[in-house]
């Protein structure tokens, strides 16, 4: 009865030993050190350099680590710019196994962000597109499970409906230059309008960081 019983362990021991490899695999982040470096440089040759509608690297920080934290793959990216947000939230999805979908209406600034995406070797993980977000999202089709808002701010509250649908369960929605102080301007009115509008949806999870220049987190907890 021993002999069997301890044939049974090792048995047990060499199935469980032979699903680790697998199972902790799934689990862990992709690394690749020569790409880290290549990211990390341009970061660094750039620093300060990013003006142009970019967000602070505080903020960029944070996106990058909502990704990891959430270990989300499929983002949407509301507004380019030059590609410094895009740039950290392509850096992580490169880690997840993830994809970046990003949006900018201006050719200048699409083209600029194309040569930087290329120096830091994330092209292969942006889809950046040349396009009036105003409609394109509206045909993407989803679903993702991570996007970035940061575009024309009176326009916040459509493109939170407009995905809104397309967003996973779990999935995490951030928007960028949002306040809890009344400010100033036709800007001002529709950054408060949008902030009292997410935060009356009573399926979302929602937190202001004010570390940078205010990043809106809102965790979609259930469908409804």
């Amino acid at each position: 009865m021993k002999r069997m019983i301890k044939f049974g362990l090792i048995f047990c021991l060499l199935i469980t030993a032979a699903m680790l490899p697998g199972q902790v695999k799934a689990q862990s982040l992709k690394e690749n050190p020569a790409l880290d470096e290549k990211v990390k440089k341009i970061l660094s040759d750039h620093s300060g350099q990013w003006h142009d509608m970019n967000v602070p690297t505080v903020d960029g920080k944070l996106l990058y680590d909502l990704i990891i934290k959430g270990k989300y793959k499929s983002a949407l990216e509301i507004g380019t710019s030059t590609g410094h947000s895009g740039i950290y939230i392509a850096w992580a999805l490169s880690k997840t196994g993830g994809n970046l979908i990003t949006i900018d209406i201006d050719e200048d600034r699409h083209k600029t962000a194309l040569e930087n995406f290329k120096q830091a070797g994330l092209s292969e993980y942006i889809d950046a597109r040349l396009a009036d977000a105003h409609s394109l999202v509206k045909e993407l089709k989803g679903p993702f499970d991570f996007v970035f808002s940061d575009a024309d701010k009176n326009w916040y509250k459509n493109y939170f409906i407009d995905i809104d649908p397309k967003l996973k369960v779990g999935g995490c929605f951030t928007t960028h230059n949002i306040s809890d102080r009344s400010m100033g301007g036709r800007r001002g009115a529709s950054s408060q309008v949008y902030l009292e509008y997410v935060r009356s949806q009573k399926n979302y999870e929602t937190t202001l960081n004010t570390a940078g220049n205010g990043l809106l987190i809102s965790y979609k907890k259930t469908e409804k």
